[in-house]
């Protein structure tokens, strides 16, 4: 093992720019202001503190953080792993499809009665695997199945509780926050369509997303909020007039990349990516609102839609919003995985359940399991 590599690997994330590992944690911390407080304390003491793990999307559920010794940067994950083989069968849909259906025409109604004006909701499948998963393998997998090699792992221990030895993968595309010295940047990811295996069918839907007049609303909701929140944190703020389209394997997005300098450097990425999450691309807005109408009408997202990531002792790092990703039980065999979209006044409830399908590809594809919805959905 080369010299100051990890062990037990708690902690990875592959983005285009490298990778981050970290091995056997410090401390842990179920409260992201106990992480924040250690950071504090290691710098008046001299000792500082690198962070890494996974914030919930729930402020009252508990977060998983981790203080470690060292972090390890390499270069971005290799993109020509295989599916996961071990056969994995559809145990459970959470809620049934014609239940999530009736969820968001519901909330559709309240958001044309004035409750809010966007709001993200989700879905989950359970799957079982016929034996334990190499986590290794699923994360090559899906670092492998899009074009910048995005993957991340997180163990869950630190949750406490039924979360001890679980662990949650993906492969998120969104970052919510990026911070080197005194520079941020934020990718936000909202609107969407699938993709298509025909190429004048995939470039058509690419065309009707960039111009679809829903979707670039639910678009600058996200970009407005994000900019009004940076704007008092940064000396000069560069947000573009239009977003760009960007591709995963299994879909196409509106993004807007939006870069900032700090007023004060010393800001930690864990500071950045508290202030900023939720973002409306993952809850809605207003955020008290959104956050109260999904907490009332889904089951627990434990950490979809929450963050991960990693702080350094100079408090850079990197935070990606927590999408497109499952959480893999102790015994290796349960896989639970969540899909969201936004829904505004102008959404279909029919088309909000075939996005959350297409999103789940993300991890049925590394799991070997692309079309395991398409035959049972």
């Amino acid at each position: 093992m080369p010299p100051g590599s990890v062990d037990r690997v708690f902690f990875h994330l592959s983005r285009p720019h490298g990778s981050v590992h970290a091995g056997t944690p410090v401390a842990r911390f179920a409260d992201a202001a106990d992480a924040v407080a250690a950071i504090a304390r290691g710098r008046r003491d001299g000792t500082p503190v690198a962070v890494v793990g996974a914030i919930a999307f729930d402020e009252a559920a508990p977060d998983a953080l981790m203080a470690v010794e060292t972090l390890e940067h390499r270069e971005p994950d290799a993109g020509s792993a295989p599916a996961h083989a071990v056969p994995v069968t559809l145990t459970a849909t959470i809620p049934a499809p014609e239940v999530h259906v009736a969820r968001v025409a519901a909330v559709i109604d309240q958001i044309t009665a004035g409750a809010a004006d966007k709001v993200v909701l989700a879905r989950a499948v359970e799957l079982f695997a016929a034996e334990p998963l190499d986590i290794d393998a699923v994360v090559a997998a899906l670092a492998a199945g899009n074009h910048e090699h995005n993957a991340f792992r997180v163990d869950l221990s630190a949750a406490g509780g039924d979360f001890a030895g679980r662990t949650l993968v993906g492969a998120s595309p969104e970052s919510l926050v990026h911070k080197t010295g005194d520079r941020v940047t934020c990718r936000p990811y909202a609107g969407s369509a699938p993709r298509s295996s025909d190429p004048a069918i995939d470039a058509a839907r690419a065309a009707a997303l960039l111009d679809s007049a829903k979707d670039r609303h639910e678009h600058r909701i996200v970009v407005d909020y994000l900019t009004s929140t940076l704007g008092p944190l940064c000396t000069t703020l560069s947000v573009p007039e239009e977003p760009v389209l960007l591709s995963t394997g299994e879909m196409w997005h509106l993004a807007t990349p939006i870069e900032g300098v700090l007023r004060e450097p010393e800001m930690t990425s864990l500071d950045l990516a508290l202030r900023l999450h939720p973002t409306p691309a993952i809850c809605g807005t207003p955020t008290a609102a959104a956050r109260d109408l999904i907490l009332a009408t889904e089951e627990p997202r434990d950490f979809y839609a929450g963050a991960i990531g990693w702080c350094d002792t100079a408090g850079d790092g990197e935070w990606m919003v927590s999408i497109r990703c499952a959480e893999i039980t102790a015994d290796r065999r349960t896989i639970r995985a969540w899909s969201g979209g936004g829904v505004v006044a102008q959404s279909d409830p029919d088309a909000e359940l075939a996005e959350t399908t297409a999103k789940f590809g993300t991890v049925l594809r590394a799991l070997g399991a692309a079309d395991l919805l398409a035959r049972t959905d």
